[in-house]
């Protein structure tokens, strides 16, 4: 019997990729967050994170709800959503406020923040979020906290990420139908991050790549801020592809074998070795090296779109103490090393780290986002009593641009939002 949870209690992430939904819940007592479950389910109706079929979509989260719903007893109600795919972008702004040579107070912070994000953002678009990533008093840079120190001018920086406003619409139109509110919606490299990083990886500089089944999200740290995020539209998908194209079997028993025998390179795997093929009833037997080989070509080309994401963006000068692979994606035998080689770059394999209750989650990269997500949602808790009823967040405004998404001229004027 499922019995009515307490809202200001429960904290649910609910990270919905193109194959996978990791359904993540969080209880909070006594100001402690503790995991109470974790589970993985199917998804359909997603494509390189996007919905492209809203009725599976919605499908999916339900049947992953209910999923957690009966395994931890409690009704949700509203959950903690990530978001991916090409059209999320991120970009530096930059915003100042006079203080008069008095101490900076934490008005004067909104206020900087607030000029820095008036930027001109298209109306098929919204932000967000938009991330402190420093300060600067007078000429002195650097600052995390400036808040009871003295000067004349306050400067921030901040990195703002913006997406595309049909795709956001659509995803939290298959949460609402399935039965829930939303939240906040984060973009999915944030939330892994919060799960997976350590402290010195964010103040040295670190990259993280979260491999999904459509999208590969990038996002680098410096100085424990972000300083440069992207989605590549390739994926898991593209493998499981590859090995059913070139052995000629149906794509679910690509899927299978890639994850019970695959291999990112050849020479991880012996000449001899054989696996089982099902197709059409029948069992057939194949060489792992030729599995291997396929998979190779795939990682080769991966591989160097990531190496040229980081040239483009000064990545090796920002990721000092390597790259963190997380996602299911990751989970490839053989990948941290070929990625290591080919990125000449420390790589280690991340999961959520020092996190209380369900063992199955710890250094489970599967679960990074969730459980980031769910963190996310305890941090945001600390600040304010956490109820769906009471909070809006990005599920309220969503409702808003319904409305004021697109110029309407009329009696030769132009109405746009806010």
């Amino acid at each position: 019997m499922i019995r009515r949870g307490h809202p200001e209690n429960i904290i649910v992430g609910l990270d919905v990729g193109t194959t996978k939904i990791c359904t993540v819940v969080g209880e909070v007592v006594s100001g402690t967050l503790s995991f109470r479950s974790m589970h993985i389910s199917s998804s359909k109706g997603m494509r390189k994170g996007a919905v492209v079929n809203m009725e599976e979509t919605v499908q999916s989260v339900r049947n992953a709800l209910k999923e957690a719903e009966s395994s931890f007893g409690v009704e949700i109600n509203s959950v903690y959503v990530s978001i991916s795919g090409a059209h999320v972008k991120g970009s530096h702004n930059f915003g100042a406020a006079g203080i008069g040579g008095r101490d900076v107070t934490y008005a004067d912070v909104d206020r900087v923040l607030d000029s820095a994000k008036a930027v001109y953002v298209p109306l098929d678009r919204e932000v967000l979020h938009v991330v402190p990533a420093g300060y600067t008093i007078d000429g002195q840079n650097g600052i995390k906290d400036p808040v009871g120190m003295t000067g004349e001018r306050l400067e921030a920086k901040v990195y703002t990420v913006t997406g595309a406003v049909t795709s956001m619409q659509n995803l939290l139109k298959c949460c609402e139908k399935a039965g829930v509110e939303v939240a906040d919606m984060v973009f999915g490299p944030l939330a892994s991050a919060e799960a997976i990083l350590t402290d010195d990886e964010r103040e040295l500089g670190v990259a993280v790549v979260d491999i999904g089944g459509g999208t590969t999200d990038i996002i680098l740290y410096k100085d424990c801020w972000p300083s440069h995020a992207c989605v590549l539209a390739i994926g898991g998908n593209h493998f499981t592809n590859d090995i059913a194209v070139g052995l000629k079997i149906p794509v679910t028993e690509a899927e299978r074998i890639k994850k019970c025998f695959g291999a990112a390179a050849m020479h991880m795997v012996s000449d001899s070795e054989q696996i089982a093929i099902v197709h059409g009833g029948q069992d057939r037997m194949v060489l792992r090296r030729h599995l291997a080989g396929i998979i190779q070509a795939r990682t080769d080309e991966f591989l160097d779109l990531i190496r040229k994401e980081f040239l483009s963006c000064s990545g090796y000068d920002i990721a000092s103490t390597g790259v963190v692979l997380t996602g299911g994606g990751a989970l490839l035998e053989g990948l941290s090393s070929m990625a290591e080689a080919a990125w000449g770059l420390p790589v280690r394999l991340g999961g959520p780290m020092n996190i209380h209750g369900v063992q199955d989650m710890l250094n489970n990269p599967i679960c990074s986002a969730g459980a980031g997500l769910v963190l996310h949602g305890f941090e945001a808790s600390s600040e304010r009593m956490y109820s769906a009823d009471a909070v809006r967040g990005v599920f309220g405004k969503i409702k808003d641009w319904a409305k004021e998404i697109l110029k309407i001229k009329k009696g030769g004027i132009e109405y746009v939002r806010n």
